[in-house]
């Protein structure tokens, strides 16, 4: 695998599984969260984030995590090789956002120059992490399968197959008989 997709809710883990791929397999790590947001939760002009993926996705091997489909599918999805959904329970996402918010500590994936806030924008962003399997994702699914629904997908609902995905991920033949 030399171009990888994650897919999922906040929370549900596609940050640090990006970063224990790209680590595991040498794959440059995409986080779109850092492309897309400008300092205090700006977000960036359409076209400059849309060329920041196209750049990012240029080279020939990474893992890109984050959602952004009808913005950047186009972009992402003729060149990846594998998809793989997060399908985290509402309820564990929900509970890692509180705690990554609260605690507001540095991330990979935090974009720069943004504090995380427990406003009403927060609430919303709870709202949306709550709704997201019935709201949010039938609309990434359906842009998936318009874009490229030929691209195999990995399905992990838990952490228990996300560790057996990144054991796979340092044997020989990887992770190809998952999908």
């Amino acid at each position: 695998m030399q171009r990888i997709v994650i897919l999922g809710n906040a929370g549900s883990g596609k940050s640090t599984l990006a970063r224990d791929l790209g680590r595991r397999l040498n794959l440059s790590v995409v986080h779109l969260d850092r492309l897309f947001w400008e300092p205090d939760w700006v977000e960036a002009d359409n076209e400059v984030f849309r060329a920041r993926v196209r750049q990012a996705v240029a080279l020939d091997r990474w893992v890109c995590e984050g959602n952004y489909a009808r913005r950047t599918f186009d972009l992402r999805l003729p060149r990846a090789d594998l998809i793989i959904w997060l399908d985290t329970p509402r309820t564990t996402c929900l509970r890692r956002v509180l705690i990554r918010s609260l605690l507001d500590r540095p991330r990979a994936d935090k974009p720069a120059g943004c504090k995380e806030k427990l406003d009403r924008e927060f609430l919303n962003f709870l709202s949306f992490c709550w709704n997201y399997d019935r709201v949010s994702r039938p609309g990434i699914e359906a842009a998936r399968m318009n874009i490229g629904p030929q691209i195999p997908v990995i399905h992990l609902r838990n952490v228990r197959e996300v560790d057996e995905l990144l054991q796979r991920a340092d044997q020989p033949c990887g992770f190809t008989s998952l999908y």
